[in-house]
């Protein structure tokens, strides 16, 4: 199959483009950076380089594709002019515009826990969002929503929490079980949703591991040599507060506190609670744990 993938050579876009070319699929890789075109076509990938909010450059990389995985690029927390809303919604028309010039049938989205939610989910309405642009899509072409857990390699952004007081605090943690995901996972799953018999719509949950928020600090903990690492959860307007004095947008610092807040209370899960998996993915957080340590011993 002709297959084009969003998200350049990624956490997820990496291993999904290297197991594609090892299935035997021609792969196009999208990326914004030049620097990634080398590293592309070593891998025997054919690169297109260029914005995805430039939807002529869009039309033309989607062209001639049997396939298509596409994902919503990462936005900077602490710029303080992006109207986040405005910017998903051009890319998911941008996406829906050029799925429909290049006559793809078979389209594979990137979405997120909490995209079932209009209201509630916080910084993650965009996914709904980009969901709901999607489901315009004329009704012969097979769409699969893929949602992912919690990803392991956010879990990261704690470690200077962690050095600085020696603990992991949220507005979210202790008790709340929480599913956690790899990126290989995520990866595999889309690279066989990819090359799957048609289906009309579908959504399909991700998950690598459950655990609650003190497992995950036991075994990140004993990954570090702090085998007594506590996850304690903090109120939503301290947390609030702790995001604005790091710098980040009000607006997003909100949206991010309304994501935790959601977590804790288990509304995010909700859907996700109703339609797991049948199978767990195979990267556990004692793996990532060793992951997380090299992370740990290189920040300062």
């Amino acid at each position: 199959m002709k297959i084009t993938v969003t998200g350049s050579l990624g956490h997820i876009g990496r291993p999904l483009v290297q197991t594609l070319i090892q299935n035997g699929h021609s792969v196009t890789v999208i990326s914004s950076n030049t620097e990634k075109q080398k590293a592309i076509e070593t891998m025997a990938g054919k690169a297109a380089i260029g914005k995805l909010e430039d939807a002529d450059f869009l039309n033309e990389a989607f062209m001639g594709a049997d396939s298509v995985f596409v994902m919503e690029p990462p936005v900077g927390f602490f710029d303080h002019q992006l109207d986040i809303t405005a910017y998903y919604s051009r890319l998911g028309h941008n996406f829906v515009q050029a799925i429909r010039q290049s006559g793809i049938k078979r389209v594979v989205h990137l979405s997120s826990i909490g995209g079932h939610m209009d209201t509630g989910n916080g910084i993650l309405h965009f996914h709904h969002l980009v969901e709901t642009i999607l489901k315009g899509l004329p009704s012969d072409i097979a769409l699969t929503h893929v949602r992912p857990l919690a990803f392991y390699y956010n879990l990261e952004g704690f470690i200077p929490v962690i050095k600085n007081a020696g603990l992991i605090a949220a507005n979210y943690g202790g008790d709340d079980l929480i599913g956690w995901v790899s990126p290989l996972d995520i990866a595999a799953a889309v690279a066989e949703e990819l090359s799957s018999p048609s289906v009309k719509q579908k959504i399909r949950y991700i998950i690598s591991d459950e655990l609650s928020c003190n497992e995950t600090a036991r075994i990140l903990g004993e990954a570090i040599g702090k085998p007594d690492l506590k996850w304690i959860v903090i109120a939503d307007e301290e947390m609030h507060g702790r995001l604005i004095k790091a710098g980040m947008a009000p607006h997003l610092a909100a949206g991010l506190v309304e994501m935790n807040a959601a977590m804790h209370s288990g509304k995010l899960f909700e859907d996700y609670n109703q339609h797991k998996p049948e199978a767990f993915g195979r990267v556990k957080m004692t793996d990532y744990g060793v992951e997380f340590a090299k992370a740990y011993d290189s920040k300062k």
